[in-house]
């Protein structure tokens, strides 16, 4: 067994205190957020050899939440995320880059809608400790941007005034808090 395999700790995302959010511009003026409410994955953490650490996420695109029931249901549907064709989003580290208790650098293939980029997310390692029941949890904020079209969703309407609906630029954010893997 190596070293890096020694130092290495494994920590379970906890959905119900990790939020992953995302932003888009609506008829080119204004900004509509919606969020993911099922989504869980593994942080491999290696903090004496950052480089070693490793990522994965999982998302389930059917709980996209919008606050507009209709837009969420038009989300689901071929024109965006497919959920029927494609029931997951997914995150896999191919590097991680920085400081085990600072800013870093996320690369790793995004899956959405059937097909995959790499991503680079810039994160930050956001504090430790232990929880009021005893159980020690990390935190980790990350963001990126992303093209929707990239991801072949393409659906948009235009505007009597120009423009479309829906921009191609999509920000993402994440709020992670993890605990030991059991």
């Amino acid at each position: 067994m190596t070293d890096a395999v020694l130092t290495a700790s494994t920590w379970a995302i906890d959905a119900s205190h990790s939020h992953a959010e995302f932003a888009v511009k609506h008829m080119m003026f204004s900004t509509v957020k919606g969020s993911f409410t099922d989504l869980s994955g593994t942080i491999t953490l290696d903090e004496q050899n950052i480089e070693n650490s490793s990522v994965q996420v999982e998302i389930d695109p059917t709980s996209v939440d919008t606050r507009d029931a209709k837009r969420d249901e038009h989300l689901r549907s071929a024109d965006f995320f497919s959920v029927e064709q494609n029931p997951k989003i997914t995150f896999v580290s191919t590097a991680v880059d920085g400081e085990a208790n600072g800013d870093l650098k996320v690369t790793g293939d995004l899956t959405m809608n059937g097909v995959t980029r790499q991503v680079v997310l810039d994160a930050e390692f956001t504090g430790r400790g232990m929880s009021p029941f005893g159980m020690e949890v990390i935190g980790y904020s990350a963001k990126t941007k992303i093209s929707r079209k990239d991801f072949d969703i393409n659906w948009n309407a235009a505007l009597e005034t120009g423009g479309v609906l829906v921009g191609d630029e999509v920000k993402i954010s994440l709020e992670i808090e993890a605990v030991p893997a059991q």
